[in-house]
């Protein structure tokens, strides 16, 4: 006897179901076909009429005689000018009526048809159960209404087009009837549940947060989150229509994980890290598209919460992404491909992982210091994300054993090497980063400090040049934007220009003060430690009728920037000086007393 799948999946209609398409958009292959009771009827027709390329030439036999306009033919009721029945010109008016746009005769959609879809949806569900149970051996009986079923769950994609009725399908109880689909015998109605609750919690959607929140928080109520995993152990990635939905089911936690509280819950009160972990290890002969959404998502989850990253770390997860990255230190994904932005994630989820304590210790564990120092003198693509990794590994007051580990490794010679090459703003940045990072962590007087020192000396102090390079040409492009905010300013009250502090801040970033505040770090540190440094650095100041004392201005400046700042943008800034916590005031007092120690050399 066939099995109930093998009967589901042959239907007496031919499915309208999409297939997960590996080479389609992936913010477009999870959408379905939306059913909207105005819809287009031409749609489903597999015949078109073509125009005639010329009417002037006749061709055939003659016309019969014209008839009246409401006579009839003949007694078959065919039409001797057009050969189409009553019916058949009754169908085409409307269709006719449909383009003209007149939709007078389409149902409304509001709380009223909530209220019967919501009906008619549990009778079928009961109808199914019922019938399921009755004959358990005999899937023929109830074939036809787990057909019906389908038909009513992929219907309910019409309300993600009105978010305002997501508070009444909540209410009606017919969200936990949508996830308890998840647990269905048949993974084919669990796959199209899915695919609807990916659709409905999409970010795509126009609802307000407050909608949002409603449905979301029933799904959870529901036990979304463990009907979830309970599919991805019984969906097989070898058959096409499963490996669509786990698709969806990755869909679906990216969704709620724009809630912090629910991001946590996903790792808290289910095992998805765990297997996510696991699935990006997976040997595949190409980067498959859940693959790399896997890599994704637990990038995602890592961003979103300090708890999810603890569970990384228990996972011994930093020793596993340097592994899976080994294999990039020489070697490039193709470009435009899954595997390439597969490869992204992992750099995006290590960098993540280095703003915490643990994670740097697990890091420089795991020879990630070493790894990054390979990439980069072998690698391409990897070798400014190498730079980022080594930013985030040495900054904060836990970097120093890193810092350490990197003169270690011989490390200097192809920092220094690509610090003297041109680079875009985002390398540059990490570069400086790197350089003050050190500065700063290495203890006094250690050989590794002197090593350090050494290479600004080297070579007619021409890294002390590169630095002053680099913030002549941020500084006059922060000017040019601090010109056109005090213009700004003049015509605005005092609380206009509250209101925009932040929007003229990040104008201030993107136009390069991270830079000119980390260089000026830098040459106050060089400053602070050699007097040759010194001379050096005034000399080269001195072309410009420059001093010392625009240094010390870009460090009051940033002092008083750390202090007056609102929320926002203390944790913008702290965010780009590499600090490890922003909340936490021991750090934020130790750089800033960091700050007024190099004030004062610079007087």
């Amino acid at each position: 006897m066939a099995s109930i799948d093998d009967l589901f999946k042959k239907p007496y209609a031919p499915s309208n179901k999409r297939k997960l398409e590996i080479s389609r958009d992936p913010s477009a292959v999870h959408k379905i076909t939306k059913f909207s009771s105005d819809r287009d009827v031409k749609s489903n027709g597999k015949a078109s009429v073509e125009d005639e390329e010329d009417d002037d030439i006749e061709a055939g036999p003659s016309l019969p005689p014209e008839e009246p306009e409401d006579g009839i033919g003949d007694e078959e009721g065919r039409f001797f000018g057009g050969g189409i029945t009553t019916d058949t010109a009754d169908a085409l008016n409307y269709i006719d009526e449909v383009d003209n746009g007149d939709n007078s005769n389409a149902e409304k959609i509001d709380a009223s048809w909530l209220r019967k879809v919501a009906l008619n949806f549990e009778r079928k569900i009961s109808k199914n159960s019922e019938l399921r149970a009755k004959f358990e051996n005999d899937p023929q009986k109830f074939m036809g209404s787990e057909a019906d079923l389908d038909a009513d769950v992929k219907a309910l994609s019409i309300l993600s087009d009105h978010p305002e009725l997501y508070g009444e399908f909540a209410k009606l109880g017919c969200v936990a009837s949508l996830v308890s689909l998840l647990a269905h015998e048949n993974t084919d109605i669990a796959i199209d549940a899915i695919e609807i609750i990916n659709e409905l919690t999409d970010q795509d959607v126009e609802a307000e947060q407050q909608q949002w929140d409603l449905l979301v928080d029933a799904m959870l109520d529901a036990d979304l989150l463990n009907l979830l995993y309970g599919n991805v152990l019984r969906l097989d990635e070898a058959n096409e229509s499963d490996r669509a939905g786990l698709y969806h089911v990755l869909g679906v936690l990216e969704n709620l994980s724009s809630r912090t509280v629910v991001a946590e819950s996903i790792s808290s009160n289910t095992s998805f890290i765990p297997w996510l972990l696991k699935r990006i290890q997976q040997k595949e002969p190409v980067v498959s598209q859940n693959k790399q959404y896997s890599a994704e998502i637990l990038a995602i989850l890592v961003q979103a919460s300090s708890v999810n990253r603890t569970l990384l770390f228990d996972l011994n997860g930093i020793d596993t992404l340097l592994q899976l990255l080994s294999s990039y230190r020489k070697r490039d994904p193709a470009k435009g491909t899954e595997e390439e932005e597969y490869v992204e994630n992992l750099f995006d989820i290590l960098t993540c992982c280095l703003d915490d304590p643990k994670g740097q210790a697990q890091f420089l564990e795991a020879e990630g210091i070493e790894l990054c120092l390979i990439m980069l003198r072998d690698g391409k693509m990897s070798k400014p994300r190498a730079l980022r990794l080594l930013d985030h590994a040495l900054g904060g007051p836990e970097g120093g054993a890193c810092c350490q580990k990197l003169v270690e490794a011989a490390g200097l010679k192809p920092i220094f090497s690509a610090f003297m090459k041109k680079h875009d703003n985002q390398s540059t940045e990490h570069l400086l980063g790197i350089l003050s990072s050190m500065l700063r962590s290495l203890p006094g007087n250690s050989a590794e400090r002197i090593r350090l020192l050494a290479k600004f000396v080297e070579k007619d102090y021409e890294k002390i040049n590169r630095v002053i390079q680099i913030r002549r040409e941020y500084s006059s492009k922060v000017a040019a934007i601090d010109r056109d905010i005090q213009h700004e300013k003049s015509k605005l009250s005092a609380q206009e220009q509250e209101d925009r502090a932040d929007e003229w801040l990040s104008r201030r970033m993107d136009a390069g003060l991270y830079a000119l505040q980390t260089a000026d770090v830098v040459l106050a540190w060089l400053v602070a430690e050699d007097a040759g440094a010194k001379k050096r650095v005034q000399g080269l100041l001195a072309e410009r009728d420059e001093s010392l004392e625009v240094v010390k201005a870009t460090l009051q400046g940033l002092d008083q920037l750390l202090q007056s700042s609102s929320d926002s943008e203390l944790i913008r800034m702290t965010e780009q000086l590499k600090s490890m916590d922003v909340a936490a005031e021991d750090n934020d007092a130790m750089f800033q007393d960091m700050l007024a120690t190099l004030v004062e050399h610079l007087q």
